[in-house]
């Protein structure tokens, strides 16, 4: 068994651990600003106004300070795409589970439900769902969640067809063990880790989805602070000048998207087959 330098070990732990970090960072931002600067009002005395001491990010077009309805924005933002990343991994887990231990004709029919669902516009869809209830979170929800189960179900059903026929499984089974001992010790696991890996990976693409919905105009509500609303407001005072009503959000969706991809790309390394050791 050949074992790595130690001089790698940091720089490796560092890789794994910098995305979750970034990631508490923004959700602590995100909670922690709103709650401290409290209840803003309209203030339009104060629109527009550049970044500077009194407000770090500048103001919107209605007086408010902009690093809390950034951050307001990011707490509306990362909730939604939770919940959609949550539905659609389960709703993705349950289907990909049950075509592959089923088999048969069902398998064969899922597959084609899922070549379906990729074969459409994922945003093109999701417009038309949102459309249908403008302005609803359930409908963002519905939109999202309803386009990427395929993706999961996809995954679940690969991993879990090679975890069947993997060469331990069948002689656990030639062994006696039962289907529970079999399940809760071999595919279980294979599940819940790809399962994990796929909901993260869904975090990025449910957060700009949101925000693209939201920017269209078939998403949340103008009043409603997430960073879909806030760029769509952005885009008549761009024009005026105010080019830090645009920039600071679009900085804020593009960090914290790369962050959620960094944080799922570190996950599927980690839940991959080790490469380079013998044993």
């Amino acid at each position: 068994m050949t074992v790595e330098p130690q001089t790698r070990s940091l720089p490796r732990r560092l890789s794994v651990t910098w995305p979750l970090g970034v990631l508490a960072l923004i959700a602590l931002a995100a909670l922690l600003i709103p709650a401290i600067a409290g209840e803003q009002g309209a203030d339009f005395s104060a629109a527009l106004q550049p970044p500077g001491p009194g407000h770090p990010l500048g103001t919107d077009h209605f007086g408010h300070d902009l690093l809390v309805r950034c951050a307001q924005g990011l707490q509306i933002s990362l909730l939604i795409a939770a919940v959609c990343a949550v539905v659609a991994t389960v709703l993705g887990a349950l289907i990909g589970t049950a075509s592959a231990l089923i088999g048969g004709w069902l398998d064969a029919l899922v597959m084609r439900v899922v070549d379906g669902f990729n074969a459409l516009p994922h945003l093109v869809l999701g417009i038309v769902i949102a459309a249908m209830w403008r302005g609803a979170p359930l409908a963002i929800i519905a939109s999202i969640a309803l386009t990427h189960w395929p993706a999961v179900a996809r995954v679940v059903r690969a991993e879990l067809l090679a975890v069947t026929d993997a060469g331990w499984v069948q002689t656990s089974r030639l062994a006696g063990a039962s289907r529970w001992f079999v399940a809760r010790q071999h595919l279980l696991p294979a599940v819940a880790g790809q399962a994990l890996v796929a909901m993260v990976m869904l975090l990025p693409h449910a957060v700009w989805h949101e925000s693209t919905l939201s920017f269209l105009g078939v998403g949340l509500s103008p009043e409603q602070a997430s960073l879909g609303t806030l760029l769509g407001q952005a885009r008549g005072d761009v024009l005026l000048g105010a080019w830090w009503t645009l920039v600071f959000p679009a900085a804020a969706l593009i960090v914290t998207a790369l962050t959620f991809s960094a944080a799922g790309a570190t996950l599927r390394q980690r839940n991959s087959p080790p490469t380079g050791q013998v044993w």
